[in-house]
């Protein structure tokens, strides 16, 4: 049984990052299509986010956009795909999480970062159990881990922690570690 049915993706949105993000999003995009898995994401036409997105429903996939009214604009709406338009940043974020089976996180900036520490924090505050995995190909993600393994050797956050954190340099990889770690809950 195939237990991811949708990803929420957190990534960059800008266009003047190296190209190898770029590649990396658009393989991300492509990998999840191939897999039938949705695509969740902020909703915007440029950078990582755009790629991704684009790559996602060239190869067939099924793609949700979420975007804040205030940032159609600036990320620009992929109007390609099924979106939704909302007021703000906690309606964007709430609805991502509430459509999502788990998240990758691609290379971004603190708009980014911020997403995934909010989302983390309400694992830790055991709010939900879906797992997360930051994918990179250059050790981007590094920092980050040197810094959960700090916090959780430091006792801030528990050993059990580590189950629900994946760091990945491939789409397939962060993937499957993801299908391995999400819990299907019966309805």
């Amino acid at each position: 049984m195939k237990k991811l049915k949708s990803i929420c993706v957190y990534c960059g949105a800008s266009d003047a990052v190296s190209p190898g993000y770029i590649a990396l999003a658009v393989e991300l995009g492509r990998e999840l299509a191939k897999r039938d898995i949705r695509l969740v994401y902020g909703g915007g036409g440029v950078g990582l986010m755009g790629a991704c997105a684009r790559a996602a429903h060239e190869s067939a996939g099924e793609v949700l956009g979420i975007m804040p009214r205030f940032l159609l604009q600036k990320e620009r709406i992929f109007e390609d795909v099924e979106h939704r338009i909302v007021e703000d940043m906690h309606t964007r974020k709430q609805m991502m999480f509430d459509e999502s089976d788990a998240f990758i996180v691609l290379p971004g900036g603190i708009g980014t970062l911020e997403e995934a520490v909010e989302i983390l924090s309400w694992a830790r505050l055991g709010l939900h159990q879906k797992p997360m995995a930051f994918l990179d190909e250059d050790g981007f993600w590094e920092p980050f881990f040197d810094l959960m393994e700090k916090i959780i050797d430091g006792g801030f956050t528990p050993e059990s922690f580590r189950s629900l954190l994946v760091h990945s340099d491939s789409p397939q990889t962060a993937i499957a570690a993801l299908d391995d770690r999400v819990v299907v809950i019966d309805v």
